[in-house]
């Protein structure tokens, strides 16, 4: 049985959101896995795949070590400069694929070391899955939290070597990572700042995953800007109410955190490798995006 976020990722594969079509939706999720899919590859979509150029940038894969394990990671910074602002890019569930490695790029154009960490990647390769219920069941489900925070701990500590200025740190995510997202926020005290999109708020506690967002909302180091779809059917709009209200009792962090709720933006609005996508949506929480940096002292 999926989770309704997971099944509302599910659904934003396919044209219409429709289940049934079984056949087009294992090609959209082959195509979607992997970072080398081309926007020619998905029929079933209605949309192209935005291309960020990598010229001006140093762009690719790099890796760091954390605790004896190499973490590969995808990064991009404009070319020959250093003292840039750092911002962590969390994956969806289906990993650090090409979209990710594009939002990576548009973060860089901006002026930012963007590191994409593959956080999946001591217990499985999700380009490997066609089948959204085994993947969550095989991989995902087995991926604790406290990994995923140490990880993107060691992505910091790489930047911080690598020409990026770890005192204006930055952190964003989509879906499963925007979960993680508000998790790290009140993880690490160096973060000045989260952007969310559509991650889950609540869920049940278990020996991986003990404490949710909502759980943690009032210990916030940075202020996170939340960005979710009024018609996710995975993310039901009271348990953004929950959050506010947790956040309302936080710290000044927490407190200064917002919502932006696009009332009639589905599950993934922002996955323009998607019939999810949607533009205006997208486009207006990039703005959004960038603009929270730039006032909470990332930028």
């Amino acid at each position: 049985m999926l989770r309704d976020d997971l099944k509302a990722d599910f659904d934003s594969l396919l044209p219409g959101g429709s289940t049934e079509q079984g056949a087009s939706r294992r090609t959209a999720l082959k195509a979607a896995l992997g970072v080398g899919y081309a926007a020619s590859t998905l029929p079933t979509m209605a949309q192209t795949a935005v291309k960020t150029s990598a010229e001006g940038l140093t762009a690719g894969e790099i890796s760091f070590e954390v605790n004896g394990f190499k973490v590969p990671a995808y990064r991009a910074a404009p070319a020959g400069k250093t003292g840039l602002p750092v911002v962590l890019v969390v994956q969806e569930i289906f990993g650090v694929h090409e979209y990710i490695a594009d939002t990576a790029r548009r973060f860089a154009k901006a002026g930012y070391l963007a590191i994409a960490p593959s956080l999946y990647a001591r217990q499985g390769d999700p380009t490997q899955y066609t089948e959204i219920a085994r993947l969550q069941a095989e991989l995902v489900s087995k991926v604790p939290d406290a990994q995923v925070m140490a990880d993107l701990d060691g992505a910091v500590k790489w930047a911080g070597a690598n020409g990026g200025d770890v005192s204006r740190l930055g952190i964003t995510g989509f879906c499963w990572g925007g979960r993680i997202t508000w998790l790290y926020s009140a993880h690490n005290p160096g973060v000045k700042a989260g952007v969310a999109w559509y991650g889950r708020l609540v869920g049940n506690a278990s020996e991986l995953t003990p404490r949710h967002p909502v759980d943690v909302a009032g210990q916030l180091n940075g202020p996170v800007l939340g960005l979710y779809g009024g018609a996710d059917t995975g993310i039901p709009l009271d348990t953004v109410e929950k959050m506010k209200a947790a956040l309302a009792q936080g710290s000044a962090a927490a407190k200064a955190s917002e919502f932006v709720v696009y009332p009639d933006a589905p599950h993934a609005f922002h996955a323009d490798y998607r019939p999810s996508f949607r533009q205006g949506p997208a486009e207006d929480g990039w703005k959004r995006a960038l603009a929270w940096f730039q006032a909470k002292g990332v930028a």
